[in-house]
C-alpha cells in the first residue's frame, strides 16, 4: 500500500515488499540478532526478551530475528545465552514469536553452536574465558569444542578437537532446533557460520587444522558448513526461507577470503539456502566489531558482490544508519535486505522514522493507531518537529 501524500509517488526500494519461498514480508528492514545476556540459567526466556523484541516489531521492521539460540548446552557463548536445545525452550519463545507476528513483522530465529568461542563472560564482565573467579560467583567454565585444538585468542580455553561422532551430533542437534524453532512459530531461519563460532570455525584455514575429510582443503573445510545447511533444511519446513550469515572475509593473512565466500555461497544455494547475510571478520575476540571505527555500510560490498556472482538473495548488515542509505542500498541491487542492530536499539522506531524520512509514509499510517491517530495531529499543529 502507497502511504505517501501522493497517490502516484513510487515506494522507496526500501519500503518494498518482498516474497522468498511462500512468505511475503512488509518492507526490506530486518532487525539483526543481537545478543541480550538476559537469559535464564536455563536458556529460557523471561519478559526482557518478550518486551524487547516485541518493541522492535511495533517498530515496524519486516523482519525481527531473535538473539541467537544455542543448538546445545555447551554451544553457548555465556551463561546468559538462549538456548533451543529442548522442548521447553521452544514453547517459552512461542508468545514471543506470535507477538511478533501479531505485529505485522515475521519472527526469525537465529541458530547458533558457539564453537570454540564458548564459556565467556558476558561483554561488560571483560568477554575473557571464564575461570575460576567466574566460577566462585557461580558461573562455572566449560570444555570448548572446535575442528581443532587452536584458542580463539591468547590466554582462551584451548578447544578440544572434535570426533566425528561429535561432529555428527552438532549436526543433529542443529536439525532438531530447526524442528523446534518451526513448532515455535518462528518462519525464518538464520544459521550462524559467522564470527569466530563453530561454523566458521570449521572454514577458515587459520583456526581448521584438521586432515580428515573435514579439513586438509577448501572442500573439506566447507564440508560442517554444507552438512549444517542439509541438516536444518530437511527439518525445516519447505514453505519457509532460510538465511545463513558469513564472514565474508577473515581479513587476517593466510584467512577465508571473499572469493572462498562466493564458492561455499554457491553451494549453499544449491542445498535450498535461500539468502546469504554477508558480515566479515571476527575470528579473534568481537565477532561484532562494537569498537571498531568503521564508515556506515562497511561491509554492503560483500553484500554486494556475492549477490552478483552468485544470483543469490542477500542482506547487508554493517553500521547502516541513514534512512537514504539503506534505500540506496536496495536500489541500486547491492543487497535484498537492509539489517540493522545497534541503531534499533537507539531508536527503536527506526523503520518507522526511515518512511517518514523517505516520504513513504507522511501520514502516520503505518504506526499502531494508538500511536499515529496523535502523532498526525501534533505533525499539524507543530510540522517541523519529528
Amino acid at each position: 500500500m502507497d502511504n505517501s501524500n501522493s497517490a502516484n509517488a513510487p515506494t522507496p526500494a526500501l519500503f518494498n515488499t518482498i516474497e522468498i519461498r511462500d512468505l511475503r514480508i512488509r518492507n526490506r528492514i530486518v532487525i539483526s540478532p543481537m545478543q541480550q545476556y538476559r537469559a535464564e540459567r536455563d536458556g529460557m526466556p523471561n519478559n526482557w526478551h518478550l518486551s524487547h523484541l516485541t518493541k522492535l516489531a511495533v517498530g515496524g521492521a519486516g523482519l525481527v530475528f531473535t538473539e541467537a539460540l544455542a543448538t546445545e548446552e555447551s554451544g553457548r557463548a555465556t551463561h546468559s545465552d538462549l538456548g533451543l536445545w529442548n522442548d521447553a525452550q521452544a514453547e517459552a519463545l512461542r508468545p514471543i514469536a506470535e507477538e511478533i507476528a501479531r505485529q505485522g513483522a515475521v519472527p526469525g530465529a537465529q541458530l547458533i553452536h558457539a564453537g570454540r568461542k564458548a564459556s565467556v563472560q558476558k561483554p561488560w564482565d571483560g568477554y575473557q574465558s571464564l575461570g575460576a573467579a567466574d566460577a566462585a560467583r557461580g558461573e562455572e567454565p566449560w570444555q570448548v569444542v572446535g575442528p581443532s585444538a587452536i584458542p580463539a585468542n591468547p590466554g582462551w580455553q584451548t578447544p578440544k578437537a572434535m570426533s566425528i561422532d561429535e561432529i555428527r551430533r552438532a549436526l543433529d542437534a542443529f536439525g532438531v532446533a530447526a524442528r523446534r524453532a518451526a513448532r515455535a512459530g518462528f518462519q525464518v531461519l538464520n544459521i550462524h557460520g559467522a564470527h569466530g563460532y563453530l561454523i566458521h570455525s570449521f572454514l577458515s584455514p587459520i583456526s581448521n587444522h584438521r586432515e580428515d575429510e573435514y579439513g586438509v582443503d577448501l572442500g573439506g573445510r566447507m564440508r560442517f558448513a554444507l552438512e549444517v545447511a542439509e541438516a536444518v533444511r530437511a527439518e525445516w519446513p519447505a514453505n519457509l526461507p532460510i538465511f545463513y550469515r558469513l564472514s565474508c572475509i577473515d581479513d587476517l593473512e593466510g584467512g577465508w577470503t571473499l572469493e572462498d565466500t562466493i564458492i561455499l555461497a554457491r553451494e549453499l544455494g544449491a542445498r535450498g539456502i535461500d539468502v546469504i547475510d554477508c558480515s566479515s571478520r571476527g575470528l579473534g575476540p568481537r565477532g561484532t566489531l562494537a569498537t571498531a571505527t568503521q564508515g556506515e555500510g562497511f561491509q554492503v560490498p560483500f553484500a554486494a558482490r556475492v549477490r552478483a556472482e552468485t544470483g543469490i538473495r542477500t542482506m547487508a548488515v554493517g553500521l547502516i544508519r541513514q534512512a537514504a542509505f539503506a534505500n540506496a542500498v536496495v536500489e541500486e541491487e547491492s543487497a535484498d535486505f537492509v539489517a540493522i542492530g545497534r541503531e534499533a536499539l537507539f531508536n527503536p522506531h527506526w523503520p518507522l522514522h526511515a518512511a517518514l524520512e523517505l516520504g513513504h509514509d507522511r501520514r502516520y499510517d503505518a504506526w499502531p493507531d494508538s500511536y499515529g491517530w496523535w502523532l498526525a495531529r501534533r505533525a499539524r499543529t507543530a510540522p517541523a518537529v519529528r
